[in-house]
């Protein structure tokens, strides 16, 4: 009696601490989106889209609220100037000043490029998906330049309304993103974001280039630098909305 006592006690100790672990890995994940965005932020990026025979530029200003609204737009070059994507909740838009039409994203072309580049409207319009829709688990830890950095993997639960079938994030005990990697249904490494220089933007330390690569095609990326930031702002809900998106006031 005392024996089977002492293997259900291991077995309920062994299960409290997976969920400790469990609850441990959402929170990284958790930190690292929270503090990526701050309460509010406004920033402007460039984003190079390289191909093996051309390569492009764009320049994007960008303003968020909270974990669920952004809005997005293209200052440069003058023929994509006024291009714009808003995010609110569950629900994304896009605004193109050649056709003067607001357009909803519908969910089937959530997995689709984003303004041509190696992001989808899914990367770009919904990153606590993660959070939510997905069941996190610390796989290790290893130490680089002088921080811990956890591996969590992020798998989705049956019922999800997600593209991937596993995730694997590299983050900093700063709360710094090192890499995301991508699988899809079958396991199989689809594309991989990776921090390439990590310095200080707004008064935090951040990622501030980044490049998205497809495995099967090494050639192909985009790069996101950001040129500045700032953080926790008081911006007006005014912006976050299709009258702003298609007329800007900002």
């Amino acid at each position: 009696m005392q024996k089977v006592v002492t293997i259900v006690i291991g077995i309920l100790a062994a299960l409290f601490s997976q969920t400790l672990r469990a609850d441990e890995a959402r929170d990284i994940v958790r930190a690292a989106i929270d503090y990526w965005r701050g309460t509010a932020s406004v920033g402007e990026m460039t984003m190079t889209i390289h191909r093996p025979d051309w390569e492009r530029s764009m320049s994007t200003r960008a303003w968020t609220q909270g974990d669920d609204r952004s809005l997005v737009r293209v200052t440069a070059p003058k023929k994509d100037k006024g291009n714009g994507t808003l995010i609110d909740d569950n629900n994304m838009w896009s605004y193109s000043p050649k056709i003067n039409r607001v357009i909803k994203v519908p969910s089937s072309m959530m997995g689709q490029s984003w303004m041509g580049s190696d992001f989808s409207n899914k990367d770009i319009s919904r990153v606590d998906d993660i959070i939510d829709q997905y069941e996190h688990a610390v796989l290790g830890e290893e130490e680089l330049d002088g921080h811990t950095v956890y591996q969590i993997e992020s798998i989705p639960y049956e019922d999800a309304a997600v593209v991937w079938g596993r995730e694997i994030l590299r983050i900093r005990d700063d709360n710094v993103l090192v890499d995301h990697s991508f699988y899809d249904q079958d396991n199989e490494l689809v594309k991989v974001l990776v921090s390439l220089e990590i310095g200080d933007m707004g008064g935090r330390v951040v990622a501030i280039r980044q490049r998205m690569n497809k495995v099967d095609e090494p050639d192909e990326w985009t790069e996101i630098v950001i040129d500045s930031m700032e953080y926790d702002l008081e911006l007006r809900d005014s912006l976050f909305t299709l009258s702003n998106l298609r007329n800007p006031r900002d």
